[in-house]
C-alpha cells in the first residue's frame, strides 16, 4: 500500500469512530464499508467468525458487539430502521483478522487495530500497576498503625498485615498477645475462607512482580515520556 492511501484510510478510520459511554466504538455498517464488503450479508459471515474467535478468546459477546438499530433515508424522504452492531476497537479488531487478507482495506485494518488495542493494554497495565503500589503504600501504613497499636497493648516485636485486626483491637479492646493473636488467625481464616469460595486458591497464585521494582520502573519510565 503506497503511504498516501494509508493516510487516507487512516483518517477514514478515525473519523468513523463515536463514543458511547465512555467507549469508543464503530458501527458494524460503517466498519463494513470501510473494509471493502458491498454486501451485509458476507460481512456477516465475518461478523460471526469474530464473535467464535471473541468468545474462545473467554470475552462476552456483549461487551464487544452491542445490538442497535439505526435509521437511513430512504427515496422520496422515507426512512427505514436497519440492524447495526456498535463494536469496540478489539471487536473491530477480532473482524480485521477475521475478514478477506487480499483486501487492501483489511490488512490496513489488521495493523490498525492491533497497534490501537496493545497501546490501550499498556495504559491499562499502567494503572494497574500504579494502583498496586499505592495499595502497598496505604498497607505499610496500616501495618505501622497496627504496630503501634499492639505495642500499646502489651504486644512488641510483632507485625500483623491486616486492617481488620487492627480495627477489632480497638472495638473489643483486646490485650495481651493470646487475644490478638487469635483475632489474626481468625480474621486470616475467613478472608481465605471467602478465596476459597470464589475458587481462588492462595499458594496456587502466581508471584508478581515485587512492588518496589514495579514502583521504580514506574518512575524511570516517567522520567523517560516526559523528557
Amino acid at each position: 500500500m503506497k503511504t498516501k492511501e494509508i493516510q487516507t484510510l487512516f483518517k477514514k478510520f478515525e473519523a468513523a469512530a463515536l463514543e458511547l459511554d465512555g467507549v469508543e466504538c464503530w458501527s458494524a455498517r460503517e466498519l463494513q464499508v470501510l473494509l471493502g464488503y458491498s454486501n451485509w450479508q458476507n460481512f456477516g459471515k465475518v461478523l460471526v467468525k469474530a464473535k467464535n474467535t471473541c468468545i474462545q478468546a473467554g470475552e462476552k459477546i456483549e461487551h464487544r458487539f452491542t445490538d442497535v438499530s439505526k435509521t437511513i433515508r430512504m427515496p422520496k424522504g422515507a426512512e427505514k430502521q436497519i440492524d447495526d452492531i456498535l463494536l469496540t476497537r478489539y471487536a473491530c479488531y477480532l473482524i480485521a483478522q477475521n475478514g478477506d487478507s487480499q483486501k487492501p482495506q483489511i490488512a490496513f485494518a489488521q495493523t490498525y487495530f492491533a497497534v490501537q488495542t496493545r497501546r490501550a493494554e499498556i495504559i491499562e497495565q499502567r494503572i494497574l500497576e500504579y494502583e498496586r503500589v499505592k495499595v502497598r503504600e496505604k498497607l505499610s501504613q496500616t501495618e505501622k498503625q497496627l504496630s503501634a497499636i499492639l505495642y500499646e497493648r502489651g504486644i512488641d516485636d510483632k507485625s500483623f498485615a491486616a486492617e481488620m485486626t487492627s480495627v477489632n483491637v480497638q472495638t473489643k479492646e483486646l490485650r495481651g498477645q493470646q487475644p490478638i493473636e487469635n483475632e489474626h488467625i481468625e480474621n486470616n481464616a475467613a478472608v481465605r475462607k471467602m478465596l476459597l469460595n470464589r475458587g481462588i486458591i492462595p499458594e496456587q497464585l502466581p508471584p508478581a512482580e515485587d512492588v518496589k521494582k514495579v514502583k521504580k520502573r514506574l518512575v524511570n519510565e516517567d522520567k523517560k515520556i516526559l523528557k
